[in-house]
C-alpha cells in the first residue's frame, strides 16, 4: 500500500528538490501533494520526468489523511503548520531550525541515528538538521564508532544555495555586473559575494559566533554524542551548489590514516575519494546533483596526540536537505507508518 505525502515548500529550491528525489528513489506513495502560500497557488512544478503537480494553498489544506509532510518552508511557516499537521496524524518532516533543538522531537541523520526515531510518535515531528551538520556527522559517525571523538575544528566553505534562489540570483547579477563595471548590489548577504568569501551566516550570537556556527555544535552534540566539543567558523562562498568543509578531528585514542580510510569506505553514504595527486580528491562543483558525502584529504595531525584532518564535501540541497529528508521518511515507512 502507498502512501500520501504532502510537500511543502514545493516551488522551492529545496521544495522541488524533494519532489525530484521522491520520484527518484521511488518513495512508495500513491498521492503526492505540493503545497506552497498562497502567492504560489495554481503554479506547476515537476514530479519526475514526466509527471506535473499544481500547487495548493497550505493554508487551506486539510492534512487528515496525509501520512507525510515533508517542510521546507521556512521555520515561520514551520511553526504555525507544523503543529496543525501533526495533530491531524501525519508525521512532519521539517527542514528548518524550528524544532531541531526541541526536547523530544528527533533530530535525525539516517546513516548515524535512526534509532531516534522510535520517539518520533510524541509529537509527530522530526526535525531535519542543518545542511552543514549534516555532511559532517555523516562523515564522522564510522570514525566515532571505532576511536571516540573529543572534539571538532571546522571550517565551512558554504555555497549560496544555502540561503535560496535569490542569493544564488545574487552572486550570478553580481558576477556579470562586474565585467560590466556595474555598481555591486547587496540585497542577500552583508558584503559582496561574486569573487569574494563572507565569514558570517545567520545572526551573531553573544559569544561572537554566528548562529550557524551555534548550530553545528549543538546538532553534532544532539545527533552523535554530547560529549564532542565543535568549533565551527562557517563562511558563504561564491559557489552555486556544493558545501566544502575543512574538519580537524581529535579523537580519544589512536586512529590511524589506513584505519579511518577502511571505515569511513565501508560506511553508508559515504565515497572517499582520496588521492595524493593532481585531481585526487573531489571539489563542490564535482558533486552537485550527486547524493554521496565525498571524503578527500585525510591525513594525521601531528599536532595533538590522536587527531586526522580531512575535506568533506556534499551537494547541499540534496544530501544536506531534500536526500536526508526522504531518506527519513523511508525510515519512517519501513518501521513507523
Amino acid at each position: 500500500m502507498g502512501y500520501k505525502v504532502a510537500v511543502v515548500g514545493a516551488t522551492g529550491n529545496v521544495g522541488r528538490e524533494m519532489l525530484q528525489t521522491l520520484s527518484e528513489r521511488e518513495f512508495p506513495a500513491d498521492e503526492v501533494v505540493a503545497l506552497a502560500s498562497s502567492a504560489s497557488v495554481g503554479k506547476e512544478v515537476s514530479f519526475g520526468e514526466e509527471k506535473i503537480l499544481k500547487v495548493s494553498n497550505l493554508e487551506h489544506f486539510d492534512f487528515e489523511g496525509t501520512d507525510i509532510a515533508l517542510f521546507s518552508a521556512g521555520s515561520a511557516v514551520a511553526d504555525m503548520q507544523g503543529p496543525r499537521a501533526a495533530e491531524a496524524g501525519c508525521l512532519v518532516i521539517d527542514n528548518s531550525s524550528r524544532f531541531r533543538m526541541d526536547e523530544g522531537i528527533p533530530l535525525v541523520v539516517p546513516e548515524v541515528n535512526p534509532e531516534a526515531l522510535a520517539g518520533c510518535r510524541e509529537h509527530n515531528i522530526i526535525a531535519n538538521p542543518n545542511c552543514s551538520t549534516i555532511q559532517m556527522v555523516v562523515a564522522l559517525k564510522p570514525l566515532h564508532d571505532i576511536a571516540t571523538i573529543r572534539r571538532v575544528v571546522v571550517a565551512t566553505y558554504q555555497s549560496v544555495s544555502g540561503a535560496g534562489k535569490a542569493a544564488m540570483d545574487e552572486l550570478f547579477n553580481q558576477t556579470r555586473g562586474i565585467f560590466v563595471n556595474d555598481p555591486v548590489v547587496k540585497e542577500n548577504f552583508t558584503k559582496q559575494i561574486a569573487f569574494n568569501v563572507i565569514p558570517h551566516i545567520d545572526v551573531f550570537m553573544d559569544d561572537g559566533s554566528t548562529k550557524e556556527e551555534w548550530k553545528m555544535r549543538v546538532e553534532t552534540q544532539k545527533i552523535l554524542d554530547p560529549g564532542i566539543e565543535v568549533q565551527a567558523t562557517c563562511v558563504r562562498v561564491p559557489v552555486f551548489i556544493g558545501h566544502g568543509e575543512a574538519i580537524n578531528v581529535e579523537f580519544e585514542s589512536p586512529l590511524s590514516e589506513d584505519e579511518a580510510r577502511e571505515a569511513l569506505s565501508a560506511a553508508p553514504g559515504i565515497v572517499v575519494v582520496d588521492h595524493r595527486a593532481d585531481e585526487g580528491y573531489v571539489t563542490p562543483e564535482e558533486c552537485a546533483g550527486e547524493d554521496a558525502v565525498y571524503v578527500s584529504r585525510i591525513r594525521t595531525d601531528d599536532t595533538v596526540q590522536c587527531g586526522l584532518s580531512m575535506w568533506v564535501v556534499s551537494d547541499n540541497l540534496r544530501k544536506g536537505a531534500a536526500l536526508n529528508t526522504v531518506q527519513i521518511a523511508e525510515e519512517l515507512a519501513r518501521g513507523y507508518l
